[in-house]
């Protein structure tokens, strides 16, 4: 062979490994840099005078004997409420069940949220403003003050089957992928105080504008109908009928505020 067609190859070939590896860490360090907040974005969890209770979405563990049966099923099971309800099934077929089938149905349920498209608006929602008018004495600092109670409430889309379970496994899948303190409902309260000051030069009127901000979520999920099939001493999950619906969300970031800060 010759060697120049021999050299060649073997760089072709070092090309082939090297540039799969180079985009994968180029696309992932670009997927952390969406989510990183921002400087102008602040937290107030230890400000705000409503405090938040983040233990609505709780995760439920399988048990040994209901992995087993997530494992036999050929669609991937992230609903935790379906989890549960095996987790607290007990079903022991025979041990002399030769030839013994059944089939028990489980209803229908959301299985599984794929996340296709996930993004941060930092601005979603306006909840306070505050005007400082500056004197003509030398420059004075304003600071941030709640001035009413907040509720913000995010929401799911577009109409889908089993809302409620829905919104937990995208709330969840959300939370796993940004990293951020999410919650459909967040609420900030009244004299909620930020000691950050922002400069007011004289004869200027000093605006500082709060927002909170929100993850907006694209993807979709897959439902199917569940059965537990018994066949002799053996038992597995059976998914039928698996159908796939788009879904998108808006889920606000708890106890953070975008500030916007202008002089007139």
């Amino acid at each position: 062979m010759n060697i120049k067609r021999l050299s060649g190859m073997i760089a072709a070939f070092f090309i082939l490994l090297t540039f799969p590896v180079v985009f994968f860490a180029e696309e992932k360090k670009e997927t952390e840099e969406n989510f990183e907040v921002p400087s102008h974005v602040l937290d107030i969890s230890k400000e705000n005078t409503v405090q938040s209770d983040d233990s609505d979405n709780e995760v439920v563990e399988p048990s040994g004997e209901t992995k087993e049966l997530l494992d036999s099923a050929s669609v991937a099971i992230e609903n935790s409420e379906l989890i549960q309800q095996l987790n607290e099934t007990s079903i022991d077929p025979s041990p002399i069940g030769f030839g013994y089938r059944g089939e028990i149905y489980l209803g229908r349920w959301p299985l599984q949220y794929e996340s296709l498209e996930t993004g941060v608006n930092w601005e979603y929602q306006a909840v306070n403003k505050n005007e400082f008018q500056n004197g003509p004495d030398g420059q004075q600092e304003m600071n941030y003050i709640q001035q009413e109670h907040k509720e913000i409430k995010g929401m799911l889309t577009n109409k889908i089957a089993n809302a409620e379970t829905v919104r937990n496994m995208v709330l969840q899948k959300a939370k796993d992928k940004t990293k951020l303190p999410l919650s459909y409902e967040v609420e900030i309260g009244r004299n909620t105080k930020m000691s950050h000051g922002y400069p007011v030069p004289p004869e200027k009127l000093g605006i500082l504008e709060a927002y909170t901000p929100a993850v907006h979520e694209k993807g979709r999920v897959t439902f199917g109908e569940v059965y537990i099939q018994l066949k002799g001493t053996k038992k597995q999950l059976t998914i039928k009928n698996v159908t796939k619906q788009g879904i998108g969300a808006w889920i606000p970031v708890q106890n953070h505020l975008s500030y916007s800060f202008q002089v007139k």
